[in-house]
């Protein structure tokens, strides 16, 4: 599931481009705010990643975890809703450590895959994904075009998407998942761009005092998007064992 509504940040702490001596000091601070944002994202997918590897190796962790599986879910949704909702209440640290946690937590649950398709499957989903986010996240940082609208849509149709899912568990229809896979890759695309867009222009009224907690909540945007998008991919690229 992807939460893609950045909350704003406190006003008192909102500064205009106009403090800022001219527009390349501007870029530069902008470009250092989006920087800090892909390298917590991206440490993040390392952590992720890594944890999957280290869980998937040893079956007895996952034999452990079997009968808490609900219990890890229900935990990350509360890390997510407690870092959208409470971002701006919490210290830049803690905010950090609950993403890095919520990273950790995924690369529990998505260790499993690693039974369920090939590794150099797995490699190869990893790496187009990674073409497909970082073409869509330059487009949406380099556009001129409001993508305002088309994140309006992709909204929209994840929430549709989340029910035909649910809907979908109990019909257990094969075409349907397709469809639903297929849908899933073009809005986590859309999103993609969409977010990084939303971060850019969040960057532009962010002082330094936010920038902290501006670089964690855009991290985890993105790095559900990227997940989100790895995940139905796999559905068309992966090999299964």
């Amino acid at each position: 599931m992807n939460y893609n509504n950045l909350p704003p940040l406190p006003q008192s702490h909102v500064t205009q481009a106009a403090p800022y001596q001219s527009e390349w000091s501007l870029s530069t601070y902008m470009s250092q705010v989006m920087r800090k944002v892909y390298v917590k994202m991206m440490l993040g997918l390392l952590v992720t990643a890594l944890v999957s590897l280290f869980v998937a190796a040893n079956p007895q962790i996952i034999m452990a975890l079997g009968k808490m599986l609900l219990v890890l879910v229900v935990a990350e949704l509360a890390l997510v809703f407690t870092l959208s909702l409470a971002i701006n209440k919490l210290k830049p640290a803690v905010a950090t450590a609950l993403f890095y946690a919520y990273a950790i937590l995924n690369g529990i649950t998505l260790a499993p895959i690693f039974f369920i398709y090939t590794g150099s499957s797995i490699a190869l989903t990893f790496f187009v994904t990674s073409g497909v986010f970082l073409a869509m996240s330059i487009y949406g940082y380099t556009t001129k075009r409001d993508l305002t609208k088309l994140g309006t849509y992709m909204i929209m149709a994840l929430i549709g998407l989340i029910i035909c899912s649910v809907v979908n568990i109990f019909l257990a229809n094969s075409t349907m998942d397709w469809i639903i896979s297929f849908a899933g890759v073009v809005i986590f695309i859309g999103l993609t761009a969409w977010d990084t867009q939303k971060i850019k222009e969040m960057a532009q009224e962010t002082d330094e005092m936010n920038a902290g907690k501006l670089a964690t909540i855009g991290a985890l945007s993105l790095y559900l998007d990227f997940i989100n998008l790895f995940l139905y991919l796999l559905r068309f690229l992966g090999g299964r064992e």
